[in-house]
Protein backbone atom coordinates (compact mmCIF):
# COMPACT_ATOMS: atom_id res chain seq x y z
CA UNK A 1 0.00 0.00 0.00
CA UNK A 2 1.40 3.27 -0.99
CA UNK A 3 0.96 6.38 0.75
CA UNK A 4 1.31 10.23 -0.45
CA UNK A 5 0.68 13.36 1.09
CA UNK A 6 -1.78 14.41 -1.83
CA UNK A 7 -3.90 11.79 -4.78
CA UNK A 8 -5.86 13.66 -7.31
CA UNK A 9 -8.65 11.85 -8.33
CA UNK A 10 -9.42 12.60 -12.28
CA UNK A 11 -6.39 14.08 -14.50
CA UNK A 12 -8.73 17.31 -16.51
CA UNK A 13 -7.28 20.71 -16.29
CA UNK A 14 -8.17 20.97 -13.42
CA UNK A 15 -6.62 17.59 -11.61
CA UNK A 16 -3.59 17.60 -13.08
CA UNK A 17 -2.81 20.91 -12.30
CA UNK A 18 -3.31 20.57 -8.90
CA UNK A 19 -1.16 17.48 -9.33
CA UNK A 20 1.72 19.76 -10.34
CA UNK A 21 1.14 22.44 -7.82
CA UNK A 22 1.35 20.02 -5.06
CA UNK A 23 4.54 18.64 -5.73
CA UNK A 24 6.02 21.95 -6.54
CA UNK A 25 5.41 22.44 -3.31
CA UNK A 26 6.91 19.84 -2.20
CA UNK A 27 3.96 16.93 -1.52
CA UNK A 28 5.02 13.56 -2.38
CA UNK A 29 1.78 13.67 -4.98
CA UNK A 30 -0.18 10.78 -6.99
CA UNK A 31 -3.06 11.06 -9.36
CA UNK A 32 -5.82 8.52 -10.56
CA UNK A 33 -6.87 8.56 -14.10
CA UNK A 34 -9.47 5.71 -15.89
CA UNK A 35 -9.23 7.33 -19.07
CA UNK A 36 -6.55 9.37 -21.09
CA UNK A 37 -4.53 12.03 -19.37
CA UNK A 38 -5.97 15.18 -19.83
CA UNK A 39 -9.84 14.25 -19.01
CA UNK A 40 -12.92 15.50 -21.06
CA UNK A 41 -11.58 18.82 -21.81
CA UNK A 42 -8.20 17.92 -23.55
CA UNK A 43 -9.85 14.23 -24.77
CA UNK A 44 -13.76 15.25 -26.10
CA UNK A 45 -14.29 19.02 -25.68
CA UNK A 46 -12.02 22.09 -25.78
CA UNK A 47 -9.59 20.68 -27.32
CA UNK A 48 -10.85 18.98 -30.45
CA UNK A 49 -13.68 21.33 -30.71
CA UNK A 50 -11.22 24.03 -31.31
CA UNK A 51 -9.28 22.24 -33.92
CA UNK A 52 -12.69 21.71 -36.08
CA UNK A 53 -14.06 25.24 -35.41
CA UNK A 54 -10.00 25.85 -37.26
CA UNK A 55 -11.59 24.24 -39.99
CA UNK A 56 -14.94 25.80 -39.81
CA UNK A 57 -13.33 29.05 -39.83
CA UNK A 58 -10.97 28.55 -42.62
CA UNK A 59 -13.49 27.59 -44.76
CA UNK A 60 -15.47 31.21 -44.48
CA UNK A 61 -11.98 32.56 -44.57
CA UNK A 62 -11.77 30.88 -48.13
CA UNK A 63 -15.15 32.62 -49.76
CA UNK A 64 -13.23 35.91 -49.20
CA UNK A 65 -10.23 35.15 -50.47
CA UNK A 66 -11.20 36.39 -54.11
CA UNK A 67 -11.84 40.52 -52.58
CA UNK A 68 -8.17 39.84 -51.22
CA UNK A 69 -6.60 39.02 -54.56
CA UNK A 70 -6.45 35.31 -54.12
CA UNK A 71 -8.23 33.19 -57.15
CA UNK A 72 -8.86 29.74 -55.29
CA UNK A 73 -11.17 26.95 -55.46
CA UNK A 74 -12.85 25.11 -53.40
CA UNK A 75 -12.96 21.74 -54.46
CA UNK A 76 -14.52 19.71 -51.53
CA UNK A 77 -15.16 19.08 -47.56
CA UNK A 78 -14.31 16.43 -45.71
CA UNK A 79 -15.58 15.89 -42.60
CA UNK A 80 -14.19 12.93 -41.61
CA UNK A 81 -10.54 14.88 -42.54
CA UNK A 82 -12.03 17.03 -39.65
CA UNK A 83 -12.39 15.19 -36.75
CA UNK A 84 -9.56 12.95 -37.22
CA UNK A 85 -7.09 15.78 -37.16
CA UNK A 86 -8.90 16.99 -34.13
CA UNK A 87 -8.29 13.67 -32.65
CA UNK A 88 -4.43 13.28 -33.49
CA UNK A 89 -4.36 16.90 -32.13
CA UNK A 90 -5.54 15.60 -28.47
CA UNK A 91 -3.80 12.52 -28.66
CA UNK A 92 -0.77 14.24 -29.13
CA UNK A 93 -1.46 16.67 -26.03
CA UNK A 94 -2.52 13.94 -23.74
CA UNK A 95 0.81 12.77 -24.15
CA UNK A 96 2.31 16.06 -23.11
CA UNK A 97 0.19 15.44 -19.87
CA UNK A 98 1.61 12.62 -18.80
CA UNK A 99 5.46 13.73 -19.72
CA UNK A 100 4.37 16.13 -17.66
CA UNK A 101 3.82 14.21 -14.49
CA UNK A 102 7.09 12.25 -14.85
CA UNK A 103 8.60 15.66 -15.16
CA UNK A 104 6.73 16.83 -12.18
CA UNK A 105 7.46 13.19 -10.44
CA UNK A 106 3.87 12.78 -10.27
CA UNK A 107 3.07 9.09 -9.50
CA UNK A 108 0.16 7.90 -11.75
CA UNK A 109 -2.35 4.99 -11.33
CA UNK A 110 -4.37 3.70 -14.42
CA UNK A 111 -7.91 2.92 -13.28
CA UNK A 112 -10.88 3.96 -11.35
CA UNK A 113 -11.00 5.19 -8.01
CA UNK A 114 -13.69 5.53 -5.28
CA UNK A 115 -13.29 6.48 -1.44
CA UNK A 116 -12.89 4.03 1.19
CA UNK A 117 -12.45 6.62 3.79
CA UNK A 118 -10.92 10.11 4.21
CA UNK A 119 -7.89 8.67 3.63
CA UNK A 120 -7.95 5.93 1.44
CA UNK A 121 -8.87 5.58 -2.08
CA UNK A 122 -9.23 2.03 -3.75
CA UNK A 123 -8.41 1.89 -7.22
CA UNK A 124 -9.52 -0.93 -9.61
CA UNK A 125 -6.83 -0.63 -12.19
CA UNK A 126 -7.18 -1.21 -15.78
CA UNK A 127 -5.28 -3.86 -15.61
CA UNK A 128 -7.46 -6.04 -13.89
CA UNK A 129 -5.83 -5.40 -10.41
CA UNK A 130 -6.55 -3.59 -7.15
CA UNK A 131 -4.75 -1.09 -5.18
CA UNK A 132 -5.43 0.94 -2.34
CA UNK A 133 -3.76 4.23 -1.99
CA UNK A 134 -3.31 6.39 1.82
CA UNK A 135 -3.68 10.06 1.01
CA UNK A 136 -3.25 12.81 3.62
CA UNK A 137 -5.42 15.19 1.28
CA UNK A 138 -7.37 14.36 -1.23
CA UNK A 139 -8.63 16.45 -4.29
CA UNK A 140 -11.54 15.42 -6.13
CA UNK A 141 -11.91 16.82 -9.69
CA UNK A 142 -14.09 13.89 -11.42
CA UNK A 143 -15.61 16.64 -13.65
CA UNK A 144 -19.01 16.49 -14.83
CA UNK A 145 -21.39 14.64 -17.51
CA UNK A 146 -24.49 15.54 -19.77
CA UNK A 147 -27.50 16.57 -17.96
CA UNK A 148 -30.79 14.99 -19.25
CA UNK A 149 -34.70 15.46 -18.84
CA UNK A 150 -37.45 13.68 -19.48
CA UNK A 151 -37.89 13.97 -23.29
CA UNK A 152 -34.63 15.02 -23.58
CA UNK A 153 -32.22 12.11 -23.05
CA UNK A 154 -29.39 11.19 -25.16
CA UNK A 155 -29.38 7.32 -26.93
CA UNK A 156 -25.87 7.92 -28.20
CA UNK A 157 -27.30 6.65 -31.73
CA UNK A 158 -29.16 9.51 -33.02
CA UNK A 159 -29.82 11.63 -29.89
CA UNK A 160 -26.25 12.62 -29.18
CA UNK A 161 -24.67 14.76 -26.85
CA UNK A 162 -21.34 16.95 -27.46
CA UNK A 163 -18.93 14.05 -27.01
CA UNK A 164 -20.33 11.92 -29.46
CA UNK A 165 -20.64 15.26 -31.76
CA UNK A 166 -16.85 15.59 -31.48
CA UNK A 167 -16.19 11.70 -32.97
CA UNK A 168 -18.77 11.68 -35.44
CA UNK A 169 -16.76 11.51 -38.62
CA UNK A 170 -19.79 10.78 -41.49
CA UNK A 171 -21.68 13.91 -40.76
CA UNK A 172 -25.36 13.84 -41.15
CA UNK A 173 -27.48 15.93 -43.42
CA UNK A 174 -29.32 17.69 -41.34
CA UNK A 175 -29.22 18.05 -37.28
CA UNK A 176 -31.47 19.71 -34.69
CA UNK A 177 -29.77 21.34 -31.92
CA UNK A 178 -31.56 21.22 -28.30
CA UNK A 179 -29.47 24.56 -26.35
CA UNK A 180 -28.19 27.62 -27.35
CA UNK A 181 -25.15 27.65 -25.17
CA UNK A 182 -21.52 27.16 -26.29
CA UNK A 183 -21.72 24.40 -27.11
CA UNK A 184 -24.57 24.07 -29.11
CA UNK A 185 -23.13 26.97 -30.65
CA UNK A 186 -20.16 25.78 -31.79
CA UNK A 187 -21.23 22.67 -33.22
CA UNK A 188 -23.21 24.36 -35.36
CA UNK A 189 -20.69 26.60 -36.57
CA UNK A 190 -18.59 23.86 -37.40
CA UNK A 191 -21.29 21.75 -38.96
CA UNK A 192 -22.98 24.53 -41.08
CA UNK A 193 -19.51 25.02 -42.37
CA UNK A 194 -19.23 21.74 -43.68
CA UNK A 195 -22.73 21.47 -45.52
CA UNK A 196 -24.92 20.65 -42.70
CA UNK A 197 -28.35 21.73 -42.57
CA UNK A 198 -28.23 23.04 -39.01
CA UNK A 199 -31.05 24.25 -36.59
CA UNK A 200 -31.19 25.52 -33.32
CA UNK A 201 -33.83 25.14 -30.74
CA UNK A 202 -33.43 27.48 -27.14
CA UNK A 203 -36.01 28.13 -24.81
CA UNK A 204 -34.35 31.36 -23.80
CA UNK A 205 -34.95 34.48 -26.33
CA UNK A 206 -31.38 34.27 -27.50
CA UNK A 207 -28.30 32.49 -28.70
CA UNK A 208 -25.85 32.33 -25.88
CA UNK A 209 -28.20 33.39 -23.08
CA UNK A 210 -26.09 34.07 -20.03
CA UNK A 211 -24.02 36.28 -22.29
CA UNK A 212 -24.71 40.06 -22.57
CA UNK A 213 -27.93 40.41 -25.11
CA UNK A 214 -26.14 42.48 -27.53
CA UNK A 215 -23.50 39.88 -28.03
CA UNK A 216 -26.36 37.36 -28.46
CA UNK A 217 -27.77 39.49 -31.15
CA UNK A 218 -24.29 40.13 -33.00
CA UNK A 219 -23.85 35.91 -33.12
CA UNK A 220 -27.60 35.95 -33.89
CA UNK A 221 -26.82 37.95 -37.56
CA UNK A 222 -24.13 36.01 -38.25
CA UNK A 223 -26.11 32.93 -38.10
CA UNK A 224 -28.95 33.96 -40.17
CA UNK A 225 -26.21 35.20 -42.65
CA UNK A 226 -24.36 31.90 -42.43
CA UNK A 227 -28.33 30.07 -43.37
CA UNK A 228 -28.40 28.39 -39.48
CA UNK A 229 -32.18 27.83 -38.70
CA UNK A 230 -33.13 28.92 -35.33
CA UNK A 231 -36.09 28.60 -32.99
CA UNK A 232 -35.67 30.96 -30.24
CA UNK A 233 -38.15 31.31 -27.14
CA UNK A 234 -39.45 28.29 -27.51
CA UNK A 235 -42.08 27.30 -24.68
CA UNK A 236 -41.46 23.43 -24.93
CA UNK A 237 -39.23 21.33 -26.62
CA UNK A 238 -38.10 17.64 -26.59
CA UNK A 239 -36.79 14.97 -29.09
CA UNK A 240 -37.27 11.40 -29.93
CA UNK A 241 -35.21 8.50 -31.87
CA UNK A 242 -37.88 7.30 -34.37
CA UNK A 243 -35.07 5.04 -36.17
CA UNK A 244 -34.55 6.38 -39.33
CA UNK A 245 -34.40 9.69 -38.39
CA UNK A 246 -35.65 12.32 -35.20
CA UNK A 247 -38.26 14.30 -34.55
CA UNK A 248 -37.63 17.48 -32.31
CA UNK A 249 -41.08 18.73 -30.86
CA UNK A 250 -41.80 22.15 -29.75
CA UNK A 251 -44.67 24.84 -28.97
CA UNK A 252 -43.76 28.43 -30.08
CA UNK A 253 -46.33 30.89 -30.19
CA UNK A 254 -48.91 28.59 -28.29
CA UNK A 255 -48.96 25.90 -31.41
CA UNK A 256 -47.32 22.70 -31.24
CA UNK A 257 -44.84 22.44 -34.22
CA UNK A 258 -42.57 19.10 -35.41
CA UNK A 259 -39.00 19.04 -37.16
CA UNK A 260 -37.38 16.36 -38.61
CA UNK A 261 -33.79 15.67 -38.66
CA UNK A 262 -31.51 12.91 -39.45
CA UNK A 263 -29.85 13.52 -36.01
CA UNK A 264 -29.95 15.48 -33.17
CA UNK A 265 -27.75 17.20 -30.24
CA UNK A 266 -28.78 17.50 -27.21
CA UNK A 267 -26.68 20.37 -25.37
CA UNK A 268 -28.99 21.14 -22.51
CA UNK A 269 -26.08 21.59 -19.31
CA UNK A 270 -23.89 19.43 -17.31
CA UNK A 271 -23.82 17.94 -13.92
CA UNK A 272 -21.27 16.72 -11.42
CA UNK A 273 -19.57 13.23 -11.93
CA UNK A 274 -20.21 12.81 -8.46
CA UNK A 275 -22.20 8.88 -8.27
CA UNK A 276 -19.67 5.96 -7.37
CA UNK A 277 -16.80 7.93 -6.26
CA UNK A 278 -17.75 6.80 -2.42
CA UNK A 279 -19.22 10.25 -1.41
CA UNK A 280 -21.57 8.61 0.64
CA UNK A 281 -19.01 6.43 2.45
CA UNK A 282 -17.01 9.54 3.71
CA UNK A 283 -20.06 11.73 4.16
CA UNK A 284 -19.11 14.10 1.66
CA UNK A 285 -21.83 16.91 1.15
CA UNK A 286 -23.16 17.53 -2.35
CA UNK A 287 -26.06 20.36 -3.54
CA UNK A 288 -28.36 19.72 -6.97
CA UNK A 289 -25.52 17.20 -8.22
CA UNK A 290 -22.51 18.92 -7.17
CA UNK A 291 -20.31 18.77 -4.31
CA UNK A 292 -19.96 21.53 -1.75
CA UNK A 293 -16.94 23.64 -1.16
CA UNK A 294 -15.69 26.45 0.52
CA UNK A 295 -13.53 29.36 -0.95
CA UNK A 296 -10.51 27.35 -0.44
CA UNK A 297 -12.35 24.34 -2.42
CA UNK A 298 -12.67 22.09 1.09
CA UNK A 299 -15.32 19.91 1.45
CA UNK A 300 -17.40 19.66 4.43
CA UNK A 301 -14.18 16.74 4.97
CA UNK A 302 -11.29 19.26 5.57
CA UNK A 303 -8.73 16.99 4.00
CA UNK A 304 -10.87 16.32 1.14
CA UNK A 305 -10.80 19.21 -1.34
CA UNK A 306 -13.17 19.33 -4.72
CA UNK A 307 -12.41 21.35 -7.73
CA UNK A 308 -13.30 22.08 -11.41
CA UNK A 309 -17.16 20.83 -12.79
CA UNK A 310 -17.67 18.71 -9.83
CA UNK A 311 -17.58 21.58 -7.84
CA UNK A 312 -20.12 23.73 -9.46
CA UNK A 313 -20.34 26.65 -11.85
CA UNK A 314 -18.92 27.98 -13.82
CA UNK A 315 -18.08 24.66 -15.91
CA UNK A 316 -14.80 26.20 -17.55
CA UNK A 317 -11.29 24.37 -17.69
CA UNK A 318 -10.02 27.80 -16.89
CA UNK A 319 -11.75 28.11 -13.70
CA UNK A 320 -10.89 24.17 -13.28
CA UNK A 321 -7.22 24.93 -13.61
CA UNK A 322 -7.24 27.97 -11.39
CA UNK A 323 -9.53 26.17 -8.51
CA UNK A 324 -6.74 23.15 -8.55
CA UNK A 325 -3.77 25.61 -7.59
CA UNK A 326 -6.10 27.26 -5.32
CA UNK A 327 -6.72 23.74 -3.28
CA UNK A 328 -3.07 22.48 -3.76
CA UNK A 329 -1.75 25.78 -2.25
CA UNK A 330 -4.28 25.40 1.15
CA UNK A 331 -2.53 21.96 1.60
CA UNK A 332 0.51 23.33 1.41
CA UNK A 333 -0.30 25.52 4.43
CA UNK A 334 0.36 28.69 1.99
CA UNK A 335 -2.82 31.36 2.28
CA UNK A 336 -4.05 31.18 -1.71
CA UNK A 337 -6.21 34.32 -2.97
CA UNK A 338 -9.94 34.06 -2.96
CA UNK A 339 -11.45 33.32 -6.71
CA UNK A 340 -13.54 36.14 -7.95
CA UNK A 341 -15.91 34.35 -10.10
CA UNK A 342 -17.09 37.23 -11.21
CA UNK A 343 -13.42 37.51 -12.99
CA UNK A 344 -13.36 34.12 -14.41
CA UNK A 345 -14.12 35.21 -18.34
CA UNK A 346 -16.68 33.35 -20.27
CA UNK A 347 -15.40 32.25 -24.24
CA UNK A 348 -17.35 30.78 -27.08
CA UNK A 349 -15.19 29.84 -30.19
CA UNK A 350 -17.79 30.55 -32.90
CA UNK A 351 -17.04 33.09 -35.91
CA UNK A 352 -17.50 35.98 -34.47
CA UNK A 353 -16.23 34.80 -31.16
CA UNK A 354 -17.38 36.12 -28.05
CA UNK A 355 -15.84 36.85 -24.84
CA UNK A 356 -16.89 38.65 -21.48
CA UNK A 357 -16.06 39.13 -18.13
CA UNK A 358 -17.90 40.48 -15.47
CA UNK A 359 -21.24 41.74 -15.26
CA UNK A 360 -23.72 42.06 -18.45
CA UNK A 361 -25.91 45.00 -18.83
CA UNK A 362 -28.44 43.38 -18.42
CA UNK A 363 -27.75 42.39 -14.86
CA UNK A 364 -26.55 45.78 -13.27
CA UNK A 365 -30.63 47.19 -14.62
CA UNK A 366 -31.82 43.98 -12.76
CA UNK A 367 -29.44 44.77 -9.54
CA UNK A 368 -29.66 48.70 -10.04
CA UNK A 369 -26.06 49.39 -10.53
CA UNK A 370 -25.20 52.82 -11.75
CA UNK A 371 -23.18 52.26 -14.57
CA UNK A 372 -21.95 53.93 -18.04
CA UNK A 373 -21.65 52.29 -21.60
CA UNK A 374 -18.74 52.61 -23.76
CA UNK A 375 -19.32 50.65 -27.40
CA UNK A 376 -17.32 50.52 -30.35
CA UNK A 377 -18.02 48.55 -33.23
CA UNK A 378 -14.61 46.96 -35.49
CA UNK A 379 -15.96 48.83 -38.68
CA UNK A 380 -14.43 51.70 -37.31
CA UNK A 381 -11.13 50.20 -36.64
CA UNK A 382 -8.29 50.45 -38.95
CA UNK A 383 -6.81 46.92 -38.60
CA UNK A 384 -9.85 45.68 -38.54
CA UNK A 385 -11.19 46.38 -42.07
CA UNK A 386 -7.41 46.17 -43.31
CA UNK A 387 -7.32 42.22 -41.93
CA UNK A 388 -11.28 42.02 -43.13
CA UNK A 389 -12.47 41.46 -39.47
CA UNK A 390 -14.97 43.75 -39.41
CA UNK A 391 -17.63 41.63 -37.49
CA UNK A 392 -18.20 42.80 -33.95
CA UNK A 393 -17.40 45.44 -31.47
CA UNK A 394 -16.20 45.82 -27.77
CA UNK A 395 -18.37 47.26 -25.24
CA UNK A 396 -17.29 48.16 -21.87
CA UNK A 397 -19.72 48.96 -19.04
CA UNK A 398 -18.15 51.46 -16.53
CA UNK A 399 -19.30 52.61 -12.61
CA UNK A 400 -19.44 55.42 -11.26
CA UNK A 401 -15.52 55.69 -10.05
CA UNK A 402 -14.43 54.27 -13.01
CA UNK A 403 -14.26 50.78 -12.10
CA UNK A 404 -15.00 48.30 -15.00
CA UNK A 405 -18.22 46.21 -13.89
CA UNK A 406 -18.54 44.37 -17.19
CA UNK A 407 -16.76 44.15 -20.61
CA UNK A 408 -18.38 42.40 -23.82
CA UNK A 409 -16.19 41.59 -27.24
CA UNK A 410 -17.45 39.96 -30.48
CA UNK A 411 -14.96 39.63 -32.90
CA UNK A 412 -12.62 37.14 -34.52
CA UNK A 413 -10.06 37.63 -31.90
CA UNK A 414 -12.15 37.56 -28.85
CA UNK A 415 -11.44 35.05 -26.60
CA UNK A 416 -7.70 36.53 -27.04
CA UNK A 417 -8.27 40.04 -26.33
CA UNK A 418 -10.38 39.38 -23.28
CA UNK A 419 -7.40 39.26 -20.95
CA UNK A 420 -6.36 42.94 -20.95
CA UNK A 421 -10.27 43.69 -19.24
CA UNK A 422 -9.86 40.46 -16.52
CA UNK A 423 -6.53 41.85 -15.40
CA UNK A 424 -8.03 45.48 -15.29
CA UNK A 425 -10.47 43.56 -12.91
CA UNK A 426 -8.57 41.77 -11.11
CA UNK A 427 -5.91 44.76 -10.07
CA UNK A 428 -8.92 46.73 -9.63
CA UNK A 429 -7.69 49.27 -12.29
CA UNK A 430 -9.78 52.68 -13.00
CA UNK A 431 -10.43 54.18 -16.28
CA UNK A 432 -7.31 56.41 -15.83
CA UNK A 433 -5.11 53.61 -15.44
CA UNK A 434 -6.20 52.03 -19.02
CA UNK A 435 -6.51 56.04 -20.69
CA UNK A 436 -2.47 56.32 -19.49
CA UNK A 437 -1.68 52.77 -20.98
CA UNK A 438 -0.24 53.61 -24.36
CA UNK A 439 -1.72 50.73 -26.98
CA UNK A 440 -0.42 50.01 -30.19
CA UNK A 441 -1.65 50.77 -33.55
CA UNK A 442 -2.65 49.54 -35.83
CA UNK A 443 -4.61 46.84 -33.39
CA UNK A 444 -7.51 45.18 -32.54
CA UNK A 445 -6.72 45.53 -29.32
CA UNK A 446 -6.43 49.40 -29.29
CA UNK A 447 -10.39 49.10 -29.21
CA UNK A 448 -10.28 48.13 -25.70
CA UNK A 449 -8.57 51.31 -24.10
CA UNK A 450 -10.93 53.13 -26.93
CA UNK A 451 -14.38 51.26 -25.84
CA UNK A 452 -13.30 52.46 -21.55
CA UNK A 453 -12.82 56.10 -23.35
CA UNK A 454 -16.19 55.97 -24.91
CA UNK A 455 -18.15 54.81 -22.11
CA UNK A 456 -16.50 58.70 -20.55
CA UNK A 457 -17.28 60.33 -23.47
CA UNK A 458 -14.01 60.75 -24.73
CA UNK A 459 -13.62 58.44 -27.40
CA UNK A 460 -11.11 59.59 -30.14
CA UNK A 461 -11.47 57.72 -33.08
CA UNK A 462 -15.20 56.77 -33.32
Amino acid sequence: MKSFDVVVLGSGPGGYVAAIRASQLGKKTAIIEVDKMGGVCLNRGCIPTKAVLKSAHSVHELKDFKSLGIDVELKGLSGETAVKRAKGISDRISKGVSFLMKKNNIEVFEGYGTLKSATQIEVKSNKGHVDTVNAKNIILATGAKYRSFPGLEHDGKRLIGAWEAIKMEELPKSIGIIGAGAIGVEFAYFWNAFGVDVHIFELQKHLLPIEDTDSSVEVEKAYKKYGIKMSLGVEKVSAKNNGNDVTISTVEGGKAVDYKFDMGLIAVGMTGNIENIGLEAVGIKTDRGFIQVNDMYQTNVPNIYAIGDVAGPPLLAHAASHEGVVAAEHISGAHPHKIDKMNIPGCTYCQPQVASVGYTERALKEQGIEYSVGKLPFTANGKAVASNEKDGFVKTLLGKHGELLGAHIVGTHATELIHEYVLFRQMEGIDEEIFATVHPHPTLGEWLAESVMAARNRALNF
